[in-house]
């Protein structure tokens, strides 16, 4: 199979407020997933939604961004590039975020790697013998970014990871998205999250303030009265600071693609990692050009294949240096027990 190319935006759509706004038009790919409901440690509920493949295939897990899910238009075109290999997926949904509310008064956040890790560590079991992968979308990206710095078990759980327009610096993306054009993916996202807070408080009376969320503006005003209370930090700027996966970059020990264009509206080029920020072993990828979580390439009207197919053949080297690297240590493990007189 041919390597995936490096990555060039369509003549016909510049910029990247256009590229991250028609990636959702262009339609999402059809899939056929399969749901199943994991009862959590803490006494709630996530929902994962499956898609088929034979038992030794790899596995993917996908961890969308925010207020995403199985039916996000990137999940929709990694589950068909998987199908097409004969692998496996699975799509891990937040709480709250499979359309139907979460039992506790919590939700989710940007840098819930303790849920992160919980249920890689169940798919990790189920995957058997079998290669378990990882991507992680926006805010499941950072997610994803900040468990693989933090978790010293990451290297035998993945072999290999993968974090598309992740948000890394959270103070900087929070604030480009409260400024400017940014505004309007901000509406969006306070539309549906306003309304997940209003059932909250419906369930639990007084959780938060409910009058000063609904005069919330910017994710800032949003996360200052629900996210961070919700979650353990003291206000906003704590979460975001604390949340923040490029500060344990340079701790990942699993291969790792960190795949970000540099007109994603939703992080400044000028946030992204350098290369003595991270990892020897996380590859940044900075296209000029993608947008947001979108990478639309081919003639009018384009198509969602280019990124799917990136992070899969990211995935397909590193099991094969994975594997190579085990028969490698076997040959040797046997050669030194030959070698000792009987």
């Amino acid at each position: 199979m041919s390597p995936s190319p490096s990555y060039r935006a369509p003549w016909w759509l510049p910029g990247g407020h256009l590229q991250t706004l028609y990636a959702a038009l262009v339609g999402t790919p059809r899939a056929d997933w399969t749901r199943q409901r994991w009862d959590t440690p803490d006494g709630d509920f996530i929902d994962v939604d499956r898609s088929s493949g034979a038992a030794d295939a790899p596995l993917v897990a996908l961890f969308h961004g925010l207020e995403g899910g199985s039916g996000s238009h990137y999940a929709g075109a990694l589950a068909r590039e998987l199908a097409r290999r004969g692998w496996r997926g699975a799509v891990a949904h937040f709480r709250g975020c499979s359309g139907e509310p979460n039992r506790l008064p919590r939700a989710y956040h940007s840098g819930d790697a303790n849920e992160i890790g919980w249920i890689l560590r169940r798919l990790r079991a189920e995957a058997r013998a079998a290669p378990l992968l990882a991507v992680g979308v926006s805010l499941g990206g950072n997610a994803l970014l900040k468990w693989l710095g933090e978790d010293r078990e990451a290297k035998a759980i993945l072999a290999a990871a993968a974090a598309v327009s992740a948000p890394v610096d959270l103070m900087a993306a929070g604030d480009a998205l409260g400024r400017g054009f940014n505004r309007v993916y901000t509406r969006a996202f306070l539309r549906t999250m306003k309304k997940k807070g209003e059932r909250k408080l419906e369930r639990f009376p007084g959780l938060f303030d409910g009058e000063a969320m609904r005069r919330a503006r910017t994710l800032r005003e949003f996360d200052q009265v629900v996210t961070a209370p919700l979650h353990g930090f003291r206000d906003t700027d704590d979460y975001w600071t604390r949340a923040s996966a490029k500060r344990v970059l340079g701790r990942i020990e699993v291969p790792t693609l960190l795949l970000n264009a540099r007109n994603d509206p939703f992080l400044p080029a000028a946030a992204l990692p350098g290369q003595a920020e991270v990892s020897p072993v996380v590859r940044r990828e900075f296209p000029e050009e993608g947008g947001h979580a979108a990478f639309v390439t081919g003639p009018f009207p384009g198509n969602l294949d280019w990124l799917p197919r990136r992070v899969t053949d990211f995935f397909g080297e590193a099991v094969v240096r994975r594997e190579a690297g085990s028969r490698a240590r076997a040959t040797g493990i046997m050669a030194a027990r030959n070698a000792v007189p009987q």
